[in-house]
């Protein structure tokens, strides 16, 4: 155990002052004690002296009468050759040690009366000196105490601070490649308790975030991949040799689309990446949803001309949201993007935004649908149904994972109802503890 360990700091203490109480109680108890037996020593010599004033021939117990500093009488038992030494103190009692090494063990006592002109002198020799006894086992019982003391507080302590100690453990184990499982948490609701908490809180965020960034990292080697190629590809292509400058100009056109393409994967990436459950509260601010959908809808108009598609208005009440405005516009418009890359030509999406005991927005398109088997899967990164898979639909498999991702930010939920060849209907729900109107 290292002395500058926060257990040995705790022992050393409670060792100082469990030694420090220990002391005081033995001196205390010791004095008591002493003061208990003399007063009972002294109030028998004192019935003594007043019984047998007048006769003395009572036995073991010493008595002798003193007038004018002078001894009158005595009986037997009285043996006190310095008693003149007595009579005029200002105590009259006396607690007389024995000069004989063999009688350490033994006290004697002794009362004066003053009756009168007389003096009355009782003597009580040869008292068992128990109190004596009794210091010398305190002098053993207090360091055993102490030791025992120790002990018992050096176990409680180790129980007290095995959560610390597996917290640190689990720390020194701990990289941005390796985390440890959290740890268990101690059934006693106290401080240590929340420190272990809050620490598997910690080890579960920094989880996330490391999977997050592992997930970015994957997804963005994933999708770049291609137009990086494409890019490649083209560069090599135009160096091989001296070309026209028509197919310079195809070359750097080709090279522009890709880079576009990759700008708008890194930008919806870093929209999936940016916001977590802890921080995205921390961005709210009161969005007016029904101004924040028409200004999203603006911008389509031309994506809706070059389709000849029809986008119907059902209904757009005013109300406003504590949200994420970012995120709110992403939602909007990756679900109207959707519904406008894969619906035909000349045909019609429907749209709502109301509010009865939740906030609905709902858009409905007559596009080419999805199958069930794909339909629980196309809100995951990356995903893209084998029929839309195509060069002629723009798009990377992210839209709706960020919607999905985004809606559930909010505490909202997403419903995607789909029949193939025939349309679907995305529908997302707000609760309305967070709407205004």
């Amino acid at each position: 155990m290292k002395f500058n360990s926060l257990k040995s700091r705790v022992l050393v203490w409670f060792g100082t002052v469990a030694f420090v109480v220990l002391a005081l109680f033995s001196l205390s108890f010791n004095y008591f004690l002493n003061k208990s037996i003399d007063n009972n020593i002294k109030s028998r010599l004192e019935f003594i002296a007043h019984k047998y004033k007048d006769n003395i021939t009572t036995q073991n117990i010493g008595i002798a009468v003193v007038k004018d500093d002078k001894l009158k009488i005595k009986n037997s038992d009285f043996s006190l050759q310095n008693f003149k030494h007595y009579l005029h103190q200002k105590e009259n009692f006396f607690i007389l040690e024995h000069s004989q090494d063999d009688d350490d063990d033994y006290i004697d006592a002794l009362y004066v009366e003053k009756i009168g002109t007389k003096r009355i002198m009782v003597l009580q020799k040869n008292i068992d000196n128990k109190i004596e006894n009794f210091q010398d086992i305190l002098l053993w019982i207090i360091p055993i105490l102490l030791l025992v003391f120790i002990f018992l507080a050096s176990k409680i302590l180790d129980k007290i601070l095995s959560p610390i100690n597996r917290l640190i453990n689990a720390t020194k184990d701990m990289s941005v490649t390796k985390f440890t499982k959290s740890i268990e948490i101690p059934k006693e609701d106290d401080e240590i308790k929340e420190l272990v908490v809050s620490f598997n809180a910690m080890i579960e965020r920094l989880q996330e975030g490391i999977e997050r960034l592992d997930r970015f990292n994957s997804d963005v080697s994933h999708e770049l991949k291609t137009p990086l190629t494409v890019i490649q590809g083209e560069i090599e292509l135009a160096l091989r040799k001296t070309r026209e400058p028509l197919e310079y100009q195809n070359s750097l056109s080709t090279i522009a689309i890709q880079s576009k393409q990759i700008e708008r994967i890194v930008k919806q990436l870093l929209l999936l990446t940016k916001y977590t459950k802890e921080n995205i509260k921390d961005s709210f601010e009161e969005c007016l949803l029904d101004s924040l959908l028409i200004g999203v809808i603006d911008k389509f108009q031309i994506q809706l001309s070059e389709k000849n598609l029809h986008l119907e208005i059902q209904k757009i009440e005013p109300m406003t949201m504590q949200a994420n405005p970012i995120l709110l516009e992403s939602i909007f418009s990756n679900i109207i993007d959707n519904a406008i890359k894969y619906t035909p030509k000349n045909k019609k999406i429907s749209l709502w935004l109301y509010k009865d005991s939740k906030i609905h927005f709902v858009v409905k398109d007559e596009g080419i649908g999805i199958d069930k088997e794909n339909l629980s899967k196309i809100t995951e990164r990356f995903y893209r149904v084998d029929s839309s898979r195509n060069k002629k639909v723009d798009g990377f498999g992210l839209g709706l994972s960020i919607v999905k991702n985004s809606v559930l930010m909010h505490e909202g939920s997403l419903d995607i109802k789909s029949v193939e060849a025939e349309g679907a209907t995305v529908s997302v729900i707000f609760p309305i503890y967070g709407y205004h109107s």
